[in-house]
């Protein structure tokens, strides 16, 4: 007599790096359709994982999108710690925002956060520190008096021209040319050695 197989309820858990997974999931989830459609629930089934697994590794859903903040946050700040001078940080921020919508899109919004936990507050932070290095980096004639006046503005500018970018309000002025190299050029418009 044959045994019966089990049942897939009855297999045992075995997942390789649920944890992983289930950020994987959760970032395609907010690509297509925004962090509001965000479902641990969704994402457990997603993975083939019992709907409580996913609390294991990030408790709730604020935890989950805590995590994928703080992964953006570090990967931006590994991106600006390879540019060269400001205008490089900022068309790698941009490249940023568009490899990483999804990222992109939960680090700025700090309503969806735990904004005291500490891998974000470490991986915002060093983020932080690459933009004021990059900014510390153009001499004080080309920035003005207020180093920190001039990380708001080089940060504005790559942030709008990657939010824009990225609600296809931009398809139009942009269409098919390069987003780096026209937002390099951009940089070069608005910040002009000697430019009063």
């Amino acid at each position: 007599m044959n045994p019966v197989p089990p049942s897939d309820s009855a297999r045992p858990y075995h997942h390789g790096d649920l944890r992983r997974a289930i950020l994987g999931a959760a970032l395609d989830v907010i690509a297509a359709e925004g962090p509001a459609a965000l479902s641990l629930r969704d994402l457990a089934r997603r993975a083939g994982v019992s709907h409580a697994a996913p609390a294991h590794h990030f408790k709730d859903r604020t935890g989950l999108l805590t995590a994928i903040a703080a992964e953006g946050y570090a990967l931006l700040a590994a991106a600006l710690d390879a540019a060269d001078d400001l205008r490089d940080a900022g068309v790698r921020y941009v490249r940023f925002a568009r490899e990483h919508p999804a990222h992109f899109q939960v680090m700025f919004s700090p309503q969806l956060l735990r904004g005291n936990d500490l891998e974000l507050t470490a991986a915002r932070a060093l983020a932080g520190e690459r933009l004021r290095a990059a900014v510390s980096s153009v001499p004080a004639e080309g920035r003005g008096d207020d180093a920190r006046l001039a990380g708001v503005a080089a940060w504005s500018l790559a942030h709008g021209f990657a939010t824009l970018l990225l609600s296809h309000n931009l398809d139009g002025p942009v269409g098919d040319q390069d987003p780096d190299e026209v937002f390099h050029a951009l940089t070069g418009i608005l910040f002009r050695p000697g430019r009063p």
